[in-house]
């Protein structure tokens, strides 16, 4: 969320940002337009309550009863109009409140302009595309022939965009998250086990409510949702908490399931588990201050870029313009792995730097050591990576030409002394 104080000192600049996003610039002026009604509103309560104490005094000191009895009269009114412009600023802090948290962050100045994904700039691609001397499978007939990938429970159960991983399948996933997870330990992340279910402030600190609302899962009777990401408990650990300086940057890690309605165009990616609306991803989070959070948005993303070299993975780097770019982030880089089946890059971690947008809304503040008034935190994200692409491009750029999946090396301790996946 951005500073209100900001809005109003620096409307234009934040329209600017809102045009460079492709977004509507009314916003800026509809939550302007309340912050002044609010204000108008807080003035008049104020002069009446300051009314009512002179009033008040004067009944007091009133010997006269019809006197009196007319005072306390003019005042029943006055108390009654106050009760109701209390009722009236509650409801425009309500509408403003809402307003201010749909207004996204500002673009970092190092993000590009540009107007949707098409002008994404692709910094730098790493590694060989993989060769083969016979023409490599989609991982949806591969594991379908494999039998580690069972389409059609994963629809009898639940329905369309789900999926079973059977066997060697369901191990190659579990082994991949437990080799991340140790990785980004070793990298300097703490590991977290969070819950998969969240309250509505905790979403709204994250900056997931309410923009996102229609892409998530809710059970209404305990009015909880369903995380979807690790992004959101990650935030929500420190909410309404003051941090000691010398504690950070603190870095977590997490592994969840994540769960999303997405809205998906008729027609698009149909096959295969590349889009769907359950799928798990292992997370990175830090906490740090301003100073330190350009440094740790490099570090985020070379560790995230270390785990496509562990894996073997080819990849490449993509700096998100700013009408790509997320809600919350101010400078994000998309890592794109290379799926040699489905013959296209594959997006499995966007890493971004959101600033003090997300403390704001949780209240997350450090204590400078200098003992300086507290201070907002930055935050930062990154997937490390996100399942199920990560999978796609392991199956498909490590197939063979019997049909089989060679297992990377980093992943054997994990597979029980299988080396190779191959039709049983």
């Amino acid at each position: 969320m951005l500073d209100l104080n900001f809005i109003r000192e620096n409307p234009e600049k934040v329209k600017k940002a809102l045009a460079d996003r492709q977004m509507d610039l009314t916003l800026v002026d509809l939550a302007l337009s309340l912050d002044i009604d609010r204000r108008n509103l807080l003035t008049r309560v104020e002069k009446l309550k300051a009314e009512r104490n002179v009033v008040s005094k004067e009944i007091s000191a009133t010997t006269d009863p019809a006197e009196r009895q007319v005072k306390i009269d003019a005042m029943r009114q006055v108390g009654d109009e106050i009760a109701r412009l209390d009722d009236t600023v509650r409801e425009v802090d309500e509408k403003l409140k809402n307003f201010l948290a749909s207004i996204p962050n500002l673009p970092d100045p190092l993000t590009p302009y540009g107007k949707d994904e098409s002008e994404n700039v692709v910094m730098r691609t790493v590694g060989e595309l993989p060769k083969f001397d016979f023409q490599p499978q989609a991982h949806w007939d591969l594991g379908t022939k494999l039998g580690i990938i069972d389409f059609e429970r994963g629809v009898k159960l639940t329905g369309s965009r789900f999926y079973v991983l059977n066997g060697a399948g369901a191990r190659l996933q579990r082994a991949v998250i437990a080799y991340m997870l140790d990785l980004h330990i070793r990298q300097g992340y703490e590991e977290r086990y969070t819950p998969f279910m969240v309250k509505a402030e905790t979403l709204y600190a994250a900056g997931q409510l309410p923009k996102f609302i229609d892409n998530l899962y809710h059970d209404i009777e305990e009015d909880l949702w369903m995380v979807p990401t690790a992004e959101v408990p990650l935030t929500g650990m420190y909410k309404d908490e003051v941090l000691e300086e010398t504690t950070l940057p603190r870095r977590f890690t997490a592994y969840t399931p994540c769960f999303r309605r997405e809205k998906m165009s008729a027609g698009r990616d149909v096959r295969g588990i590349k889009r769907g609306h359950q799928f798990d991803k292992v997370e990175m989070y830090t906490y740090c201050t301003p100073e330190q959070s350009a440094a740790e948005l490099e570090k985020m993303l070379a560790d995230a870029e270390a785990t496509c070299v562990g894996l073997g993975l080819p990849y490449r780097i993509k700096q998100l313009c700013t009408g790509d770019i997320g809600f919350n982030s101010m400078i994000t880089y998309d890592v794109e792995v290379w799926a040699a089946g489905c013959d296209e890059w594959l997006e499995v971690s966007s890493v971004s730097n959101v600033g003090d947008f997300q403390a704001r809304r949780a209240n997350i503040k450090y204590k400078p050591e200098d003992g300086s008034k507290n201070r907002l935190v930055h935050t930062l994200n990154g997937s490390g990576l996100g399942m199920p692409r990560t999978m796609i491009a392991l199956l498909e750029n490590n197939q063979q030409s019997d049909g089989s999946i060679k297992i990377p090396e980093v992943l054997l301790p994990w597979m029980g002394g299988l080396e190779a996946i191959r039709q049983s």
